[in-house]
């Protein structure tokens, strides 16, 4: 990684599951990236003020719940509103296969579901993240 990047890792919506996406949380902050983690139960605005206010680099989505074809494309469309539309947004949970192109058309840079290994997840986001910040600052 170029820089320490920011990640917002989120739970939206009425999921009461954690334990994922506190294990995404640690496992990047441990590949060098600054995490925050919201915590359970937020809503689409909830995560995307905080990404403004932490002025992060990308926001990754915990879903367990099926909920994922509401809850992420309204965050996609808070972060376009915010003129946040450079933060990368990734998704991870209980996604079924064909839901992942769907969610990739609607702004997703990528899906990861059980059984990624979570070095490869902190490599994958590093390398887009280099990859998007030579693009705008070349």
């Amino acid at each position: 990684m170029k820089r320490p990047y920011r990640v917002v890792v989120a739970k939206p919506g009425l999921d009461g599951h954690d334990r994922g996406a506190k294990v995404i949380a640690r496992a990047l902050r441990d590949s060098g990236f600054e995490v925050v983690y919201t915590g359970l139960h937020q809503t689409p605005e909830q995560v995307v003020q905080a990404v403004v206010q932490e002025d992060a680099d990308a926001v990754g989505l915990s879903l367990l719940s099926g909920a994922h074809l509401t809850l992420v494309p309204r965050v996609v469309q808070l972060l376009a509103k915010e003129g946040r539309d450079d933060v990368l947004v990734i998704v991870g949970g209980i996604i079924p296969e064909g839901d992942i192109p769907v969610l990739k058309e609607q702004g997703v840079a990528a899906v990861f579901t059980p059984g990624a290994p979570l070095e490869s997840i902190g490599t994958w986001l590093g390398e887009a993240l280099d990859e998007r910040e030579e693009g705008l600052h070349p």
